[in-house]
């Protein structure tokens, strides 16, 4: 005979819920910060997002992952270049506007690791077609 267990709800601690909607956790409201969110309310907070949520996507302050994004840079970029806290959409501009020496090496290197990325891809489903081709003719010289 089966038992019938009582379904649980999936929770996920503020840090968690916070990376999943892209906001900078220290931003968010205290009553955010100190519970627990389920599956069931993130999902609410992501198909219709509070005032608050707005607001912090729009204006920030951004996580590092967000501003890394926005810069065209990887988050070891942006601390090599100094940037450690997270930043508002406002001083992202100022830094897109000033375009320091840094962020144009960052974004150099971050296009050669982007087509690098390309050039490997590439070179593995080549490579994997090959094999698909080998085999496809072993197994006709097989049936011969």
């Amino acid at each position: 005979m089966t038992s019938l267990k009582q379904k649980t709800t999936q929770t996920m601690k503020p840090a968690t819920a916070a990376k999943k909607l892209g906001v900078y956790l220290g931003a968010t409201p205290a009553d955010f910060q100190s519970g627990v969110i389920s599956r069931e309310e993130l999902t609410a907070l992501q198909t219709e997002p509070p005032q608050w949520l707005q607001d912090l996507r729009r204006n920030g302050p951004h996580p590092r992952s967000v501003v890394a994004t926005r810069l065209g840079v990887s988050a070891s970029g942006l601390a090599r270049g100094g940037i450690t806290e997270a930043l508002t959409t406002e001083q992202i501009e100022k830094l897109r506007e000033e375009n320091p020496e840094w962020l144009r090496r960052e974004r150099t290197i971050q296009e050669e690791v982007r087509k690098e990325s390309v050039r490997v891809k590439e070179k593995h489903e080549k490579e994997e077609k090959q094999r698909q081709q080998a085999a496809a003719a072993a197994e006709r010289e097989k049936r011969r």
